[in-house]
């Protein structure tokens, strides 16, 4: 079973959204609880196209696929000339929702905590700047390793709150994100 969410806009605070559920039982593929009993008809090169042409209820629909993000689940369609955004949650997404573990990806980036105690070595980072995930953000030394911080997620630095040289606590704030 997909939860899909289908907004008519990305970028608007209060998007008009529908959700349903697609599932595919014995009978064929159930959309909102209904058997889906239409057809599609991919237009253009088999395999290669991202347009297609849907009937459904006695309605025409013409279908282009515009974006697809995999990781995120989501996509951008073009129904009849008119831009859609799509999210879907398959039943490991619920589950995890449900117990509260959410997709990290989707979770807002607050701020980087010491893994364990030990000395700031270098910062490689500095307030204002736009970094992306897997970036060096410092070097801490532990050990007598050096172990590199890297990014977490996207952002820009809104504070340091360590320098070079500094020692520092497990789980001690290093930085904060906007």
């Amino acid at each position: 079973m997909l939860k899909i969410a289908v907004a008519d806009s990305a970028q608007s605070e209060n998007p008009s959204v529908r959700n349903f559920d697609i599932e595919e039982q014995k009978d064929g593929w159930h959309i909102a609880g209904e058997l889906f009993d239409g057809d599609i008809a991919r237009l253009g090169d088999s395999g290669s196209s991202n347009r297609f042409h849907v009937i459904w209820k006695n309605k025409s629909y013409n279908i282009e696929v515009l974006e697809v993000n995999q990781a995120e689940k989501t996509a951008k369609l073009l129904i009849n000339g008119t831009p859609y955004y799509t999210s879907a949650k398959n039943r490991l997404d619920l589950l995890l929702e449900g117990m509260g573990m959410q997709n990290n990806a989707s979770q807002k980036l607050n701020n980087v905590k010491a893994p364990m105690p030990g000395l700031i070595q270098s910062v490689s980072v500095s307030e204002g700047e736009q970094i992306s995930k897997g970036d060096s953000l410092l070097v801490l030394v532990a050990m007598k390793m050096e172990n590199v911080i890297k990014s977490p997620g996207n952002g820009v630095i809104k504070s340091l709150k360590v320098a070079s040289r500094e020692i520092v606590e497990k789980n001690q704030v290093l930085l904060e994100f906007q």
